[in-house]
């Protein structure tokens, strides 16, 4: 078995103990192996392995491995996105996981309308307040999430977050359990589904898997260190 093999092997094994450990069907998480500055090569082994979801976080990056390994497999965004870009990503991808503001929402729209496409998305929401990273504040996310769903040609299918690094898995725990709290009450103030929780990396998907995951989005654990 190759590496990229096993260590496939090893993160599935993870996600089902977590999703038996909190009484969930495994088969309702995804794995996301992100790809970022993963040459074809190694792409191409997950594939062979059994990996059809990969996540890009670069849109030249991203272009150009779909160009090779094309549409046998799913792609998802899962990097900042910026709103002059909107129209290549809508090309490129089939869920975008960071939609953060109504201005890059309406650029999403308005692209998926040239395209006759509906794109799904997901609304990234910065539980942490870190000024580091991207997404809606949890009090502004409902008025966001309301405004975008007014939009004909975007599906939101859930939220999406990353909690700060902390060598403890544990202690992203309450990041994951506002995350689907806020999802719940999202759901009963409009009615949408909103299925999809994107949360949980390398280091830490066990414990999103438990607190209600179905979309983790897992690199290094896959791939190997990044230089």
């Amino acid at each position: 078995m190759n590496p990229i093999a096993q260590h496939l092997e090893e993160v599935r094994a993870a996600i089902a103990a977590a999703a038996r450990k909190s009484s969930r069907d495994a088969g309702s998480i995804r794995l996301v192996a992100v790809s970022k500055t993963v040459d074809l090569e190694r792409i191409q082994a997950a594939v062979d392995a059994g990996q059809d979801l990969f996540g890009e976080n670069y849109l030249q990056e991203a272009r150009d491995k779909i160009a090779v390994l094309g549409r046998q497999v799913s792609w998802h965004l899962v990097g900042h996105l910026q709103s002059n870009k909107a129209r290549e990503a809508v090309a490129l991808f089939d869920l975008i996981h960071g939609v953060d503001s109504l201005k890059l929402a309406r650029a999403l729209d308005a692209a998926a309308a040239r395209l006759g496409k509906v794109q799904d998305v997901l609304i990234q929401v910065n539980q942490a307040g870190e000024a580091t990273k991207s997404g809606v504040t949890p009090p502004a996310a409902p008025a966001l999430l309301q405004e975008i769903a007014r939009l004909p040609h975007l599906k939101i299918l859930g939220l999406m977050t990353m909690p700060p690094w902390f060598p403890d898995p544990e202690a992203a725990r309450p990041y994951f359990q506002a995350l689907r709290e806020l999802r719940d009450h999202l759901r009963g103030l409009t009615g949408l589904p909103l299925t999809e929780l994107s949360m949980g990396m390398s280091g830490d998907f066990a414990v999103a898997v438990e607190e209600g995951a179905t979309l983790v989005r897992v690199g290094t654990a896959i791939f190997g260190s990044r230089e």
